[in-house]
C-alpha cells in the first residue's frame, strides 16, 4: 500500500528524472522531454543530482534504467527522485512548479558545471585524450 500515499513529502512521491528526459543526443521517440537546444549533450545521473542539491532541492538516486535506454552501461544508468513538495502540498522552491521546471533548470546548469566547463575549456591536452579513448570504448559496445 506504500505507494498509495498521499504525502508528497514521501520518497515514493518524488519525481523521476531520468537523464535521458534532457540528453540532446537523445530523439523524442527515445525519451526526451525538452527541445533539443535546450537539452544536454550525454547528462549524467551524478551531473542532475549535483545541479539540484546546490539548488538546495531533496534528491536522490536510485540504481534504475530508464525503459528506453538500450545502452546498459553505467554511464547511463540511475535515475534521480527529486521532491518538488512539502507535507502541506505546497512547494519545496516555487521556481520549480512541475516536473518541466526541474528538467529545465538542470538541463540549463549542467553546462555550467565545473567538470563541463573544465572539459570543453580544453586546458589539459592529456586528460581529454583520456577522456576521448574512454568515450570510443563505449561506443563500441
Amino acid at each position: 500500500m506504500a505507494h498509495l500515499t498521499q504525502n508528497p513529502a514521501d520518497k515514493e512521491r518524488f519525481i523521476c528524472v531520468y537523464p535521458v528526459y534532457i540528453n540532446s543526443k537523445k530523439t523524442l521517440a527515445e525519451g526526451r522531454r525538452i527541445p533539443s537546444e535546450k537539452a544536454v549533450e550525454n547528462p549524467s545521473c551524478a551531473e542532475i543530482r549535483d545541479v539540484l542539491t546546490a539548488a538546495g532541492m531533496n534528491v536522490y538516486v536510485e540504481n534504475k534504467m530508464h525503459p528506453r535506454e538500450w545502452n546498459r552501461d553505467v554511464q547511463f544508468r540511475g535515475r534521480v527522485r527529486v521532491q518538488l513538495k512539502q507535507d502541506d502540498g505546497s512547494f519545496c522552491q516555487d521556481k520549480f512548479s512541475s516536473r518541466k521546471d526541474v528538467m529545465f533548470y538542470v538541463a540549463e546548469m549542467i553546462p555550467k558545471l565545473k567538470t563541463r566547463t573544465q572539459k570543453s575549456g580544453g586546458g589539459d591536452s592529456s586528460s581529454q585524450q583520456g577522456e576521448g579513448g574512454k568515450k570510443s570504448k563505449k561506443k563500441k559496445k
